[in-house]
């Protein structure tokens, strides 16, 4: 059936939501067509989640209609809009930790044999949910609390497709995947698209947004700024829609290589854990930004994390401005001394406690530098967390409001800003700029640079290669636990970072660390 030559499947008109005194969404419309992908794009806080909340039956909307099958439809809970076939995989996974995977899929609507739940129809429905999600090799019974995000996230998407959706909803949906893992989903869209689905997909990376959607739609502010076929206009041109304003290349220019004598303000010598770590050794100084790159997965959050004194056991030496450190624990690592300050991959379980205020979540890492005798200084602390708001440009109804009520581009840089209260000397970030929008990443990237200029020292993981190019100093390539191969200036380059993550051609590691280059896989 020609899409095209028929109604649209959906249609929301003139719909308007206001949180307080904030208007979430003003009046926006949005048409989807069966068979067809539609790429969403805006800035974190320009209202797609919330128009996409109000698709999905989960919040109501203040003025405004939908229409479904040319007939006017209002949702009051998720379980009506999925009893029409919208479907909404959201950033933030539903997952619950202590079920297994089969039990995640089915958890809405278990197969039942004599009124009780059928555990082997459970397991067939869940490991052909788990085919048409790309996650063949996903065991049906393993707990969910045992996979890593990445398979957490395919698990998620599973769980969706095993509801039959006529219209499916994608939030950021593959910020949490490997490359291989991205292209196996973006294989099942295709086929999903193919067959009559409607998926509106929302992404911050460009590249998706290129390769998938079939149309458009720009928000900003609240408001549809415009809706246009895929590859109607450049890149360019649709960030300047979603910033309103002219854009500027991302990343700041890079200063000068260091001093090649000057003492490391990190320090790191045959470091090893598990085999997970493989006699690791890099050195970072003062006012420099080092990368880690090579394929997810291939031992870098192990090292950041390694290097915050969380895991045990780990052998090997870490030496700051020269002199050895012991790191048995993170109160340990960011102590004032050590000064060290780590950005975690995931805001919402690892950095932040969503119910609580923007103020708490802000001081909570810093409170010792406010307190003396067990009393909290809060003029200081007030002081402080106002300087940090203006410094990240952080956009709040002030900071008694829960940090989980804001954008997930504003709620990571409160983590940030977490962090940065702590006044780090060594700064350790993993993915920081994962699943938020170009401007907030522009503004992060910034930051960066400027707080390397000001003396800090910073190891950067990104599974970005843009981000890798365009920020860091240097980049150490790690490839199964080790430091495979060290890229400086000029040598920094996509196809060089791409090359020595797949173990192709050759390269010089640091000091202590074998190359890699011809190992197998």
């Amino acid at each position: 059936m020609d899409a095209s030559a028929s109604a649209p499947l959906f249609r929301m008109e003139g719909v308007s939501k206001r949180y307080g005194g904030v208007n979430a969404l003003t009046e926006a419309d949005l048409t989807v067509e069966a068979g067809r992908i539609h790429g969403v794009l805006g800035e974190n806080g320009a209202g797609k989640s919330t128009l996409m909340k109000i698709m999905s039956g989960v919040v109501q909307p203040d003025e405004g209609r939908m229409v479904l099958d040319g007939r006017e439809v209002v949702f009051a809970n998720p379980a009506a809009a999925n009893s029409a076939g919208i479907v909404c995989i959201f950033q933030e996974l539903s997952l619950v930790p202590d079920l297994s995977v089969a039990e995640n899929i089915c958890i809405s609507n278990p197969p039942r044999r004599f009124g009780l739940i059928d555990s082997r129809a459970q397991r067939r429905i869940a490991e052909e949910a788990l085919a048409r999600a790309g996650g063949e090799d996903i065991h049906p019974l393993a707990p969910v609390k045992d996979l890593p995000l990445s398979r957490r996230q395919l698990v998620e998407i599973a769980k969706a497709l095993v509801r039959n959706p006529r219209i499916l909803i994608l939030d950021e949906a593959t910020s949490a995947l490997t490359a291989a893992d991205v292209r196996r989903v973006f294989a099942v869209l295709k086929r999903l698209r193919a067959e009559g689905l409607a998926l509106l997909y929302i992404s911050h990376r460009m590249a998706e947004i290129a390769e998938l959607a079939d149309e458009c739609t720009v928000f900003r502010n609240g408001r549809n700024v415009g809706t246009f076929k895929a590859g109607a206009k450049t890149d360019t041109e649709i960030v300047e829609m979603m910033i309103g304003r002219e854009y500027s290349h991302a990343f700041p220019p890079k200063p000068a290589p260091r001093a090649a004598g000057e003492t490391p303000a990190l320090e790191v010598r045959s470091l090893s854990w598990n085999n997970r770590l493989k006699d690791i050794s890099l050195s970072v100084r003062a006012g420099e930004i080092v990368g880690l790159g090579g394929l997810d997965g291939q031992g870098q959050r192990e090292l950041l994390l390694a290097l915050f004194g969380v895991l045990r056991g780990t052998s090997g030496e870490i030496l700051l401005d020269g002199r050895k450190a012991s790191l048995a624990s993170p109160n340990d690592a960011k102590r004032g001394k050590v000064g060290m300050a780590l950005i975690p991959e995931d805001r919402k379980t690892e950095g932040l406690m969503l119910p609580m205020s923007v103020r708490d979540n802000l001081s909570m890492a810093s409170l010792a530098r406010f307190s003396r005798g067990g009393i909290v200084d809060r003029a200081a602390e007030s002081q402080a967390i106002d300087e940090m708001i203006a410094l990240l440009a952080i956009k709040t109804d002030g900071t008694a409001v829960p940090v989980g009520t804001l954008s997930g581009g504003n709620q990571q840089k409160i983590v940030i800003a977490k962090w940065l209260m702590t006044k780090p000397k060594v700064i350790l970030l993993n993915d920081p700029t994962r699943g938020i929008d170009v401007g907030t990443k522009a503004e992060i990237y910034q930051l960066l640079r400027k707080l390397a200029d000001a003396g800090a020292a910073i190891l950067f993981y990104s599974t970005d290669y843009d981000e890798l190019v365009g920020c860091c100093d240097r980049v150490l390539v790690l490839y199964d636990g080790a430091v495979g191969r060290v890229l400086a200036g000029a040598e920094i380059t996509e196809r060089a970072l791409v090359g020595s993550a797949l173990n192709i051609g050759g390269g010089q590691a640091e000091a202590g660390t074998p190359a890699l280059a011809g190992a197998g896989q």
